[in-house]
C-alpha cells in the first residue's frame, strides 16, 4: 500500500530551518522560524514558567486522564485572560473553553465543530494568512475562500476592499480573523475597524472565528484582545482559538484553547458537548503538563505579575527593534520607505523584497527569511542589526 506514495516537498519553513542550521557563517541571521528569541538568539524558558512547573510537580498526585475539556483551573484562567474577568459574556455564562494541543489543535477542533454546525460552510481567510490555516481548516472538510487584506505597495490593510468582499458573506459562513499581530504581515485592524466589522457580522449573520496566537505581543494583554471582547459583547456567537506558545513560551508543550460563545448559556452548553465529542474522536484527552503550568501562573497573583512583567519586556524589545530597524535602514539611504515596520505589531512583517532579493540575501549574506520576505523581528539583535540593514541595502541597489 505504501509503495503508491510519492514523497512530498518539504515544508518551506522547515526547509529554511535546515538550511540555516547547515550555514556556519559567523554573521548568519535567521529571521525565518516563528519563535521569540532574546538578544543571544536563544528562546529561553520564562522564569514564571520555571517556578510554576516546580509547583505543579510538587502538587501533582496522579497521572490519570484529565477529561476531554482539560482542567477547570486552566479553562477558567485562560477564559478570563482572553475575555476579561468582568466581561458581560462571562457574566451571562455564554462562554465555554477547552484545553487543546496548541493553537493548531484549537483551530482543527474548531473546524470540525463548525463542520457539524454547517455541512456546506465556507471559511473566508485573509489574503495573506498563516499558511497552516489552510490545511487545518480545509482538511476538516470546510470550503475555503479569500478576502482582501494586505496591500503590499502601501504596507497597509485594504479595509474598504475587505469590507466590500465580506458584505457578500452571509449566515452559515465563517470569517477567520487574526486577533492581533497578524501573521504574516503584522498589520492589525484598528479598534474602529473592529467595530465596523462587528456591525457587518451582526447585519449579515456570518460567524467570526478568531485566531489569537499572540496576545500580549502587540500592544498589551487587554489591548490585543479588544476585537474579541467587542465582538463577544455585541454578537450572539463567536469562536476563538488561542495559543500559549508565544506569550508563555510553551512552544513544545503544545498549549492552546478553544472558546465558544453562544447566544445563551444553554446553547453554549450544547456546543461544549459537541466540542468534547470532537476531541474524543481525535486525540481523546488533552495533555496536562503545559495547561497545568498556565493555570498555576494565572491563579497565583505573584506568579502572574512576574509573567506579565516578562511578557512586557519581550513585547517592548520587539517594538524597540522595529523602530531601530527603520532607523538603521533609513541611515543606509535606501530608496524605499520602511517606516511601516515601526507601525506594525508582533513578531512578523513583510519587507517587500522580491524572491530574487530574498535568495540573494541568503546566498550572499547568510540572512534567512521565507520567500515572501516575511521576517521574524525577534530574530534581530543589537549585534546583527547593522549587518542586516547593510545587507538589505546592498540587495536593493544591486
Amino acid at each position: 500500500m505504501f509503495s503508491s506514495l510519492n514523497a512530498l516537498a518539504p515544508d518551506p519553513i522547515l526547509g529554511l530551518i535546515a538550511l540555516a542550521n547547515k550555514d556556519h557563517n559567523a554573521n548568519k541571521v535567521d529571521l525565518g522560524v516563528g519563535v521569540y528569541k532574546n538578544e543571544s538568539g536563544a528562546t529561553p524558558i520564562m522564569a514564571a514558567v520555571k517556578t510554576a512547573e516546580r509547583n505543579c510537580a510538587e502538587k501533582e498526585l496522579t497521572k490519570a486522564y484529565i477529561g476531554p475539556a482539560g482542567p477547570a483551573e486552566f479553562n477558567s484562567g485562560i477564559r478570563d485572560l482572553i475575555f476579561g474577568a468582568q466581561h458581560p459574556a462571562l457574566q451571562a455564562e455564554r462562554v465555554r473553553t477547552v484545553l487543546t494541543p496548541g493553537g493548531c489543535g484549537a483551530l482543527r477542533v474548531g473546524a470540525e465543530f463548525l463542520k457539524r454546525c454547517s455541512e456546506n460552510a465556507t471559511v473566508w481567510v485573509s489574503d495573506p494568512t498563516w499558511a497552516n490555516h489552510l490545511p487545518l481548516l480545509g482538511n476538516a472538510g470546510l470550503k475555503l475562500a479569500e478576502y482582501p487584506y494586505y496591500e503590499a505597495g502601501s504596507a497597509g490593510i485594504k479595509f474598504d476592499e475587505m469590507m466590500s468582499a465580506l458584505a457578500n458573506v452571509g449566515r452559515g459562513d465563517i470569517v477567520l480573523l487574526h486577533g492581533c499581530c497578524h501573521n504574516p504581515c503584522g498589520a492589525d485592524l484598528s479598534e474602529a475597524q473592529w467595530r465596523e466589522l462587528t456591525a457587518l457580522a451582526a447585519k449579515n449573520g456570518f460567524l467570526p472565528f478568531i485566531d489569537l496566537a499572540y496576545q500580549g505581543f502587540g500592544r498589551g494583554l487587554d489591548e490585543d484582545a479588544y476585537g474579541i471582547r467587542y465582538m463577544a459583547e455585541h454578537l450572539p456567537e463567536l469562536l476563538v482559538a488561542s495559543s500559549c506558545s508565544k506569550n508563555f513560551g510553551l512552544y513544545r508543550e503544545r498549549v492552546g484553547s478553544l472558546s465558544v460563545v453562544g447566544d445563551k448559556a444553554a446553547q453554549s452548553d450544547a456546543s461544549l458537548t459537541h466540542i468534547n465529542n470532537v476531541v474524543r474522536g481525535n486525540y481523546s484527552m488533552p495533555p496536562s503538563h503545559g495547561g497545568a503550568i498556565v493555570g498555576e501562573i494565572l491563579a497565583d497573583q505573584a506568579l502572574r505579575q512576574n509573567w506579565e512583567a516578562e511578557l512586557a519586556a519581550m513585547r517592548d524589545r520587539i517594538n524597540q527593534l522595529r523602530v531601530l530597524l527603520v532607523d538603521k535602514l533609513s541611515a543606509q539611504n535606501v530608496d524605499r520607505d520602511f517606516s511601516f515596520i515601526a507601525k506594525q505589531h508582533g513578531m512578523f512583517s513583510f519587507l517587500g523584497l522580491s524572491v530574487a532579493q530574498v535568495d540573494q540575501l541568503r546566498e550572499q549574506f547568510s540572512i534567512y527569511m521565507v520567500g515572501s520576505s516575511r521576517v521574524n523581528i525577534a530574530g534581530i539583535s543589537q549585534t546583527n542589526i547593522d549587518y542586516l540593514a547593510q545587507s538589505i541595502a546592498a540587495v536593493l541597489v544591486s
